[in-house]
């Protein structure tokens, strides 16, 4: 028995819902994996903080018509599709989906669509290759770390300079008034 209108009109709604909280959707032909193995997929994403739909590709193309971010997507729209949709950390994400399949050896990746450029599998590698969101949160912290102690430490030199400065001044007087006793006494005898 196929969907009534009103269920229909709830998917729709989930998936707009899906892309306008997805930086990046990828498109993969899921055709020949099973229901355990699309779930592994879905358990591998979720840490990622990212989705895995199969959708039927003409409810997916009434959603990304009235997108224009996603609209690229309608050339994807061919086949035995699962949908992506990746949220927070989409280089984890892309090579969770990596990860699965190399181990799987049954999906294809068809492309993804990110701000409404269409990607092909070499733009995502290289997407997937840039640092996580915890390493770049890292590098920052390390980064502001680092001109704290520097600071610091100059802050500390500041009053041991100071304080040596502070004692040369006396010295420094005393060597003057010494110079001055010896150029009378030279100017006496």
């Amino acid at each position: 028995m196929g969907k009534t209108q009103e269920q229909k009109q709830k998917m729709l709604a989930n998936i707009k819902q899906y892309l306008s909280e997805s930086q990046l959707t990828l498109v993969i032909d899921y055709q020949g994996l099973s229901v355990a193995e699309i779930t592994d997929l879905r358990r591998r994403l979720i840490p990622t903080g990212s989705i895995c739909s199969i959708t039927k590709n003409t409810l997916m193309g009434i959603a990304v018509r009235e997108d224009s971010n996603w609209q690229p997507m309608e050339q994807l729209l061919a086949g035995s599709n699962a949908f992506l949709f990746l949220k927070d950390d989409i280089g984890s994400a892309i090579k969770a989906y990596q990860e699965f399949q190399k181990a799987s050896k049954k999906t294809e990746f068809k492309g993804g669509v990110m701000e409404g450029r269409l990607l092909d599998q070499d733009q995502v590698k290289a997407i997937a290759d840039l640092p996580s969101k915890e390493e770049l949160l890292a590098q920052v912290a390390g980064a502001i770390n680092s001109i704290a102690t520097k600071f610091a430490i100059s802050l500390n030199a500041v009053p041991t300079q100071l304080a040596t400065g502070i004692n040369e001044v006396p010295a420094s007087v005393n060597r003057a008034i010494k110079a001055i006793s010896d150029k009378e006494q030279g100017d006496a005898a």
